[in-house]
């Protein structure tokens, strides 16, 4: 150190000991202010579209706490700074006048009358947790205010207070209180409850019921008086407050959403206020349904179920319903959020299939498909009702939900490229090899979510919309709250001629009770919907288009008990029209020109026209590219009667006559012709044209029923402990023919009339054959398995 500086320092020592203290002291003060400035734990809470509290659950430590969101309402600041500190707008944390003010009154009443605390120093205060009031309390407390004034807004320093400051017992902050004593939103509090909340921090203990309510209203009152005199309130607002009572006891908070705020929590621990897109009249309007609808099934033991209504337009959630009750009861499963648990499928998933299929030109609406006896290997597919129908065009065995056709559909389109295709439409739970879920995966053999299903749906509705204004031709991820985190959405796999055909084959399906007759109502409204019933009666489906929203619902047991009528269509679709009455009606979609052609078809079987048929005009998607001429339209030669079938060789082509023909193969026929009185049946050959040779190959008059070829065949043991045999079926186009049955080229029988053999085949590899009288025959072969016993 040279001499100058040391001569300095020695002259002006105080000084700079002081200028040290003071930087050091300025130093601590500036660092004193912890960040953040409140650690005390939020509860959690989800509100509706428009801020109105849906649910919300305690803090871990007991206290109703409410994360601030929306800024302090104007009349609750104005009667908080009327009241507490009237010159917030202009000090720097400390006001000068009420300081003096303080002092000079607390001399002369030699005890502390007035604090002089503005809502800045009452803000640290509730930071450092409310310590005991002393005087150096105090200058700490004036200090660390002058600090936060450095770093916050007044508007924030607001906010900092409102969220923290007690409102008596364990309600703490401004919007649990509001809901807590008025059951509504900050924002809509009148002028007597702004009041009542803005003088409570300074006393909570006189919200208590009962006591000191003459102190809370005296004291209410006044502030009331206070804003009138400011020219805050008129003459008449004044008069309508001072009558309005004061709250009598906390009101239970909303539970209108329970299941859905226990999963925002768990999947988003880190957020505590959850403004999600529910309209909060819907979501209470949907409550009443699903718990009415649940005291009903619970007399048959059907006690959980659940509901989803979206907006096609924008995506967003309009109603979400985990389950009817929320409660810890665990063999009713009431706490479980339905709307995120996998279920099984049902037949939810067959438009998907059948919107796949228009696509990749494996099917026409019209397009006849097979509902006969079917088997693949070891596995043998049943419509709900046990019955065929012999062949049913497409979009009928969709409206109807028919089993075999739709497993038919799914061997033809192919069960990796479907299982691929829906875990690209974002289906989660397919987590299992593909082989695991075989052609089963269309009739429940996967699990699907109600959320997963009402997204799927969603995009049908989305895509078909495609060339209007509005609508997009992409796949689009359901909106739920706004700080959600959501995956890019793939490109739309659906066209939006499959997407607009496949509803419109919708519009089909069967109506429950008195909607079954909305046809004959011009002012019904149009919705494309679909049931689904999983295996063993556990899951009831029910969804539905309509062009401006998507419903989605599911009954049954949380537990997977299945129980008598539990289908889809008593359940779950009931439910699903109560809730379409409670939304708009929208006009339906309008057709796709852009993304539809016209196909010329046979009518009777909706394959192309092959010139052997009546015709008529099919829409399909644009991009369809089918190629298939009919198969069941033939052309024959006839006698001059018209009554036999003849050919070149027993008949000079100058007496033949020509006719077209609808024909279908025996087994479709057999079924087919029992609903069909117009269905004519393939004239036989004239007795001297028949022969054996002549039953050409897809036009045989016999066919097997059961088994298909390559089937795998397990014979059970019956209640006596005794291997049961397997009854074989044919069918033939002659009613009175006779056939004889052959098993590994022994004979084993004959049958008329109906054809039924019942066999008892050993383990192994087989051939069953069946000839007619005129020689025709067919073969299956199949495999009996062995014999299973634990």
């Amino acid at each position: 150190m040279n001499v100058a500086a040391k001569n300095f320092f020695t002259r002006h020592r105080r000084r700079v000991l002081w200028a040290a203290m003071l930087l050091l002291a300025g130093w601590g003060i500036w660092r004193s202010l912890p960040t953040p400035l409140f650690v005390e734990p939020w509860s959690t809470i989800v509100l509706a579209r428009d801020g109105s509290l849906l649910g919300a659950r305690i803090s871990s430590d007991g206290q109703w706490r409410f994360p601030a969101g929306e800024e302090v309402p104007d009349k609750f600041r104005l009667a908080l700074t009327t009241y507490e500190d009237k010159r917030f707008a202009y000090h720097p944390g400390i006001d000068p006048l009420a300081l003096a003010r303080a002092i000079r009154l607390n001399a002369s009443q030699d005890r502390i009358v007035s604090g002089a605390s503005t809502l800045s120093m009452q803000t640290i205060r509730l930071a450092r947790g409310s310590p005991e009031r002393t005087y150096p309390e105090k200058i700490i407390e004036m200090l660390l205010a002058l600090r936060l004034e450095l770093q916050y807004s007044k508007r924030e320093i607001m906010e900092l207070y409102a969220a923290h400051a007690p409102f008596g017992g364990n309600v703490v902050g401004l919007e649990a209180a509001s809901w807590r004593y008025f059951g509504r939103n900050p924002q809509q509090l009148t002028w007597a409850e702004a009041c009542t909340l803005a003088v409570l921090p300074n006393s909570p203990s006189l919200i208590h019921p009962g006591r000191n309510q003459s102190r809370l209203l005296e004291k209410r009152n006044r502030l009331l008086q206070r804003l009138h005199a400011d020219g805050r309130l008129t003459e008449m607002d004044l008069e309508l407050a001072l009558t309005e009572p004061l709250p009598q006891q906390p009101q239970p908070l909303p539970q209108l959403a329970p299941h859905l705020l226990d999963t925002l929590q768990a999947t988003s621990p880190g957020t505590h206020r959850f403004r999600t897109t529910l309209d909060a009249q819907l979501q209470r309007a949907v409550s009443a349904i699903i718990r009415n609808r649940a005291t009903d099934l619970a007399r048959q033991h059907i006690h959980n179920a659940a509901a989803l209504i979206v907006d096609n337009q924008s995506f967003e959630i309009l109603a979400y319903v985990g389950n009817p009750e929320y409660s810890m009861d665990r063999e009713r499963g009431f706490a479980v959020d339905i709307v995120r648990r996998p279920r099984s499928s049902g037949s939810i998933l067959k438009p998907l299939l059948y919107a796949a299929m228009l696509d990749a030109g494996e099917i026409l609406p019209g397009m006849l498909v097979s509902d006969v006896p079917t088997q693949y290997g070891g596995y043998m597919p049943e419509n709900f009702d046990h019955a065929y129908r012999g062949a049913v065009p497409a979009e009928v065995a969709l409206a109807q939900s028919l089993n075999v056709p739709s497993v038919r559909m799914l061997k033809k389109h192919g069960v990796h490229r479907f299982h691929d295709f829906l875990k690209h439409l974002g289906m989660t739970s397919l987590n299992r090899p593909v082989e695991d879920y075989g052609l089963s995966l269309i009739l429940g053999g996967a699990e699907v979510s109600l959320w997963e299903v009402a997204h799927f749906y969603a995009n049908l509705s989305n895509i078909a919309r495609a060339n209007e204004a509005d609508g997009k031709e992409t796949y689009r991820p359901l909106h739920l709250w706004d700080g959600e985190k959501t995956t890019p959405a793939p490109h739309a796999e659906i066209s939006p001629g499959a997407a607009w055909l496949t509803l419109n084959a919708l519009l089909e399906v069967a109506r429950p009770g008195e909607e079954g007759h909305w046809k004959n109502f011009a002012s019904s409204r149009k919705i494309a919907w679909k049931t689904g019933t999983s295996w063993g009666l556990r899951d009831a489906w029910a969804v539905g288009n309509s062009a401006r929203h998507t419903i989605a619902v599911w009954g049954g047991n949380a537990s997977g008990e299945g129980r008598p009528g539990l289908t889809g269509s008593v359940v779950a679709a009931p439910i699903l029209f109560d809730l379409f009455n409670l939304v708009e009606p929208a006009r339906w979609f309008n057709m796709p020109e852009y993304h539809l052609k016209e196909l010329e078809v046979c009518k009777d079987d909706g394959f192309l026209a092959n010139g052997y048929c009546e015709t008529k005009k099919q829409w399909v998607p644009s991009n369809s590219d089918f190629d298939q001429p009919s198969p069941y339209h033939v052309r024959l030669h006839l006698d001059k009667s018209r009554r036999y079938r003849v050919h070149s060789g027993c008949e000079r082509i100058s007496k033949m006559e020509t006719a077209d023909w609808f024909v279908l193969t025996p087994a479709q026929e057999y079924y087919y012709r029992r609903q069909h009185a117009e269905y004519r049946m393939l004239p036989e050959f004239r007795p001297d044209c028949a022969t054996s040779e002549n039953a050409e190959a897809g036009r045989r008059p016999l066919d097997f029923l059961y088994p298909d070829h390559g089937a795998r065949i397990y014979i059970p043991i019956d209640l006596a402990e005794k291997k049961s045999s397997t009854v074989f079926e044919a069918v033939h186009r002659d009613r009175n023919a006779v056939i004889h049955w052959h098993l590994d080229e022994q004979y084993l029988g004959s049958t008329r009339t109906f054809h039924q053999l019942a066999l008892d085949a050993t383990p192994g590899a087989h051939t069953i054959t069946i000839v007619d009288q005129k020689g025709n025959r067919i073969a299956r072969n199949f495999e009996v398995l062995a014999e299973e016993r634990p």
